[in-house]
């Protein structure tokens, strides 16, 4: 098999979930200041983005960050364009550790409308995605957030999702389509309700041997989205923790047959800047057995 079925397969086969290490430029300051790196401690964005690369090198570079637990990591761009231990990230991700590159390529989002906010534009996005491919990246991760269950504002952001996934497609990458629905939602059943049937239609009308990824918030409803870890157009259907912690996301995780994590905040909750080498090797093993455990379900 060449590199992209091996890493098909690796989805398709074992067990484990995504690390999602994507933070960009708006929320590294938050993910710095929970590491114990306050913004004091740097100045400009250069500076910045050095310190969570030395951060996302640590957690890489860990003994307990391996492909027997993790599927795959999702990047920044700042981070694919880096090396780790001397060599390009994506390539060190794979070669070195077994577990698959995938990258973040949304531009942020619009302001709130219909009770969502829908991606920025990607002018460009082909170039971002050819780059991608000559790294050997193998997916993206496009982020939307549903904040009402509002049946128009639903719709546009699916029709978005699947039209730039179309285009990611095309590219020969694998999108991860995110539509989260904000834990605040005050109704967020009745919204998730929405979005389930949203997906399946679009799904259903994808054509033959085109794969997508779906990254989704932990349904109010157990098992709400059963039918698309079986479908034949979805390789994975990963979970958000969308600002639950490490432990309530697992719980809600466990309760759900089929789906994985996909974790940013409460995979690095507990590590800081500050643990000793063995201190944060011992707390981010056990923020990945615990989430291990809880995508086997």
């Amino acid at each position: 098999m060449n590199r992209r079925e091996q890493q098909t397969a690796k989805f398709r086969t074992r067990p484990g979930f995504i690390a999602a290490l994507d933070q960009s430029g708006g929320s590294t300051p938050k993910a710095l200041k929970l590491y114990g790196i306050p913004e004091s401690a740097y100045s400009g964005e250069a500076q910045m983005m050095d310190r969570i690369h030395a951060m996302r090198t640590r957690i890489i570079t860990s003994p307990s960050f391996n492909g027997d637990r993790i599927l795959a990591a999702i990047l920044f761009e700042a981070t694919m364009d880096r090396d780790i231990l001397g060599r390009p990230t994506a390539e060190y991700l794979w070669e070195v550790k077994n577990v698959v590159p995938v990258l973040k390529v949304d531009k942020g989002l619009e302001a709130e409308a219909n009770g969502v906010q829908l991606m920025k534009p990607m002018p460009d996005l082909g170039a971002l995605l050819t780059r991608a491919r000559a790294k050997g990246i193998f997916g993206t991760k496009m982020r939307s957030v549903i904040k009402r269950a509002d049946a128009a504002g639903i719709r546009a952001v699916v029709e978005q999702q699947f039209a730039v996934a179309r285009q990611i497609i095309a590219a020969g990458l694998v999108p991860i389509i995110e539509p989260e629905v904000d834990i605040k939602c005050p109704d967020k059943a009745a919204a998730e309700d929405l979005l389930e049937a949203e997906i399946r239609r679009r799904l259903d009308a994808l054509p033959d041997g085109e794969l997508v990824m779906l990254k989704l918030t932990i349904p109010d409803r157990d098992d709400l989205y059963t039918d698309f870890i079986h479908h034949p157009r979805v390789l994975k259907v990963v979970a958000l923790s969308g600002g639950y912690t490490r432990e309530d996301a697992n719980a809600r995780l466990a309760r759900q047959h089929g789906m994985v994590a996909s974790f940013s905040r409460a995979l690095t909750e507990g590590l800081s800047a500050q643990q000793s080498d063995a201190e944060f090797n011992a707390a981010l093993d056990a923020a990945i057995e615990s989430i291990f455990q809880a995508s086997k379900t």
